[in-house]
């Protein structure tokens, strides 16, 4: 069964191993088809690259997919492996039919996993959870789907969190079939768990850097009765963005006998924002613990990795939000909320992999060449 638990998956999500270096369409030839044999025309990986390309295009539904796939010529569709019909060899592109009943029957934990970027090699790895609003439909809640992401802005992979539980329950799932050896993993407060804190030191050699908020409450006065003021580790960081004047200082403090595992160092970071326009200021306090000693992560690193973990809803939900509209798609059927997210993360990580620092003008300059460009972008032969 697949490590997707929201949905029952009737085949078992492939390994990663090994998959490091594949092309994209060698690694969706590693996924199952889900169809039934029988009466099947289109061949599965050149549908799911049509989907993908056509996502990366600007494409925001199936119905947009399936215009785009029906507009693509010839020399397109051969690229992308569609099916060939008649003596001339003659290129058929798939139906918005079709392309809907794969993207809502394949695999979501194995379209996440081997589409997604690895996290060997990164300095951290944030993990985040968004709703996908446009899909509640009757008593139906919206699918809730949790990610992960690299410092750089590279998603690694996601899932759906199932109905009536929340994103605690599938924390350990998802990390689990990668290496973050030596990878620092951040979390808002509600990871804020011992036995997720245990899960990444002990089983996957990693580290932590987790926000201890009021769900925590004898471990957040713990760190607010701290002797802060007298802490001379710390860290200035100021910038001017969106507006505003920001300025965070940031203090890390050796603990010992801290009841949380692993726990070495706590860290406040304090943040002054002023509103350029308006002139009105503001002031929060964040504290957060980690198992990295301070010879290990310096105020400097530390105040790095909290704002990596900050950055997540920058980089990955709002750009989806924004730029593909997930919050208005309508898409609510079988595993089709997590699939379409799945290939706006592929898009998002393509193109910034191609220099792409805004996502909106990435999709703007593909689509002033929609059936080459993608097909350039996702290394299609």
């Amino acid at each position: 069964m697949c490590r997707q638990s929201a949905t029952v998956c009737l085949v078992k999500s492939p390994a990663l191993e090994g998959v490091a270096g594949l092309s994209l369409v060698e690694r969706l030839r590693m996924l199952p088809d889900p169809r039934r044999r029988r009466g099947v025309r289109h061949p599965f990986v050149a549908v799911l690259l049509v989907a993908a390309s056509a996502v990366i295009a600007g494409a925001r539904s199936y119905a947009a997919i399936g215009q785009w796939s029906a507009n693509a010529p010839q020399h397109a569709l051969a690229r992308l492996g569609a099916r060939v019909t008649g003596t001339l060899g003659v290129r058929v592109a798939p139906s918005p039919a079709t392309i809907r009943r794969v993207i809502a029957l394949v695999c979501p934990g194995g379209l996440a996993d081997l589409t997604g970027a690895s996290p060997g090699g990164a300095d951290s790895v944030a993990v985040d959870g968004k709703a996908a609003r446009g899909s509640r439909h009757g008593q139906t809640p919206a699918a809730h789907l949790l990610a992960a992401m690299t410092g750089d802005g590279q998603t690694i992979t996601q899932l759906r969190v199932p109905d009536k539980t929340n994103e605690i329950t599938c924390f350990a799932a998802l990390l689990k079939p990668y290496d973050l050896s030596g990878v620092t993993v951040t979390a808002d407060a509600l990871h804020t768990q011992r036995d997720q804190a245990r899960f990444l030191v002990e089983e996957k050699n990693a580290h932590y850097l987790l926000v201890v908020k009021a769900n925590q409450p004898g471990l957040h006065r713990r760190l607010r009765s701290l002797p802060w003021k007298d802490v001379t580790a710390r860290r200035y960081d100021r910038e001017v963005s969106h507006g505003r004047k920001e300025t965070r200082v940031t203090r890390a403090l050796t603990v010992i006998g801290l009841d949380f595992p692993h726990a070495v160092q706590a860290v406040r970071v304090l943040r002054h924002r002023t509103d350029l326009k308006s002139g009105k200021c503001s002031r929060q306090t964040v504290y957060a613990i980690t198992d990295l000693t301070s010879q290990q992560a310096s105020p400097q690193r530390l105040g790095h990795l909290a704002r990596s973990q900050w950055t997540i809803e920058k980089r990955l939900h709002l750009v989806r939000d924004t730029a593909f509209g997930e919050g208005a798609s309508k898409i609510r059927t079988g595993r089709g909320p997590e699939n379409m997210a799945t290939l706006r993360n592929l898009a998002i990580n393509t193109l910034r992999q191609h220099g792409h620092r805004n996502i909106a003008a990435g999709l703007r300059h593909v689509s002033y060449d929609p059936f080459h460009r993608p097909l350039d972008l996702l290394n299609i032969p």
